[in-house]
This record gives C-alpha cells, sequence and structure tokens, in this order.
C-alpha cells in the first residue's frame, strides 16, 4: 500500500505525518522566502529548514513557483480563520458599541501583526510584478472573506438602527484602514516592534472617526463624549 493510499484510507499516523510534514515545508518556505525573496530562495535551503529532502517538497508542493503560490495563498487562509474569529464577539448592543468596536479593531490589529501575515504582505508586495495574479489570490484566501464577514455585521447593526451605513462593504473596508493604516509604516512594514500605546492610540482614534462617520446620532455622542466641550463637532454620515 502506498502512501498516499494509507493516507487516505486509515487516517492514522502516516495521513498525520504527511500533514504534519507539509505543515513544516509551508512554514519553511515562508520564513526562507520572506528573509532573502522568491529569486534568491532556493528548494535546497527550505529542505534544510523544513528538515525534509529536496525530493520531498517536489512530492509534497512541487515546483518553487508552485511552492510560493501555495505558501502564500495557505498562509492567508490561515491568518483569515484567526481574523474572522475576532468577530464572533463583535458587539450588538448600542451601549457596548464603542468599546466593542474598540476590542475588534484591538485584536484585528494583532492578527494583522503576526508576524506570518506581515511576511505574507510584505512578499505579496514585494513580487507584485512577478506574479501579479497572485495579488487577487491571497485576497480571496484572506482579506476579501474578512471584510465581507465584517460588512454583514455592520450591516446588522444599521438594519437594528445602531449605524447608519449606504454601503457595508465600504464601511467595512474603511473600518480597517481607520484602526490599521498607520501602524505598517509605524513597524516599518512590520520589521520593527510596535509600542502598544501607540497602537492603541490609533484604535481609538480609528474607532472614534468610525462612529462619527457612520454611527446614529447617539453613537457619535458617545465618541466624543470624552472630548472638550470645544472639540469638533459631530460629522454627519
Amino acid at each position: 500500500m502506498s502512501v498516499g493510499e494509507n493516507e487516505q484510507t486509515t487516517g492514522g499516523p502516516v495521513g498525520r505525518g504527511r500533514l504534519d510534514k507539509r505543515r513544516a515545508i509551508v512554514e519553511a518556505a515562508l520564513r526562507v522566502f520572506a528573509q532573502v525573496g522568491y529569486a534568491q530562495a532556493s528548494l535546497d535551503v527550505i529542505a534544510a529548514e523544513a528538515g525534509v529532502s529536496k525530493p520531498t517538497i517536489y512530492n509534497h508542493l512541487g515546483s518553487k513557483e508552485k511552492l510560493f503560490r501555495h505558501v502564500m495563498t495557505e498562509t492567508a487562509a490561515r491568518a483569515n480563520a484567526k481574523s474572522l474569529d475576532v468577530l464572533t464577539a463583535f458587539p450588538t448592543d448600542p451601549d457596548e458599541l464603542r468599546p466593542g468596536l474598540e476590542d475588534v479593531a484591538a485584536k484585528l490589529v494583532d492578527c494583522y501583526c503576526d508576524e506570518q501575515s506581515e511576511s505574507v504582505r510584505r512578499l505579496l508586495y514585494a513580487e507584485a510584478v512577478r506574479f501579479p495574479d497572485l495579488f487577487d489570490a491571497v485576497r480571496a484566501s484572506g482579506p476579501d472573506q474578512f471584510t465581507e464577514a465584517l460588512a454583514g455585521r455592520l450591516a446588522r447593526l444599521a438594519n437594528a438602527g445602531h449605524l447608519r451605513v449606504e454601503d457595508p462593504v465600504r464601511a467595512a473596508n474603511q473600518f480597517i484602514a481607520l484602526v490599521y493604516e498607520g501602524v505598517p509604516g509605524m513597524s516599518a512594514l512590520g520589521t520593527r516592534p510596535l509600542d502598544p500605546a501607540d497602537v492603541a492610540k490609533i484604535v481609538t482614534a480609528g474607532v472614534d472617526t468610525f462612529l462619527r462617520a457612520f454611527g446614529t446620532d447617539a453613537a457619535a455622542a458617545r465618541a466624543g463624549a470624552a472630548e472638550p466641550a470645544d472639540g469638533p463637532g459631530e460629522v454627519s454620515g
């Protein structure tokens, strides 16, 4: 019986060992690609990093290009799963809207700042010319799914009268931008540590701005409650 047959028919140690080896290859490949780039990375180095033979990589994932594509889309999908978990605590109570959105935003930024997520993001930009189709493939396996899920949560809040949202997908993209946009520059695209206090300020300001743009009058008022009396007024949206 072949290894493939064992994996499919038994689901036992052989199958688990094969999956573990595949995961080790993917994670090792991501580290190597992130360190030296696609062009300079070699399957020999990746095999050594993963603790497997070069033929094993070919058996599992094929050529370097196929490996790179798989690494990018699979890592994005795993990161997306973590991001989607953040939405399980999405606020529905209008009295908890602001702190709930802050909590979601802070956890989302943590997901985006994960080392593997940052590596995929840098590689995606660096190799955009070589793999122009990969950008869309990675977006489809990760960020686009999260944006749609977030849009759905925002639409429910709007339907309940807690937000004013005409285009939920656009609002979702704007929420993400408001709470995350300053982070890549602060972290030099994930290459230097972030000060949690600075991240917290970005998150708080982003949620405030979001509620001023999309909140009902009551939600916008809550967002500005902590400001001085002569602070900026509400922004209708």
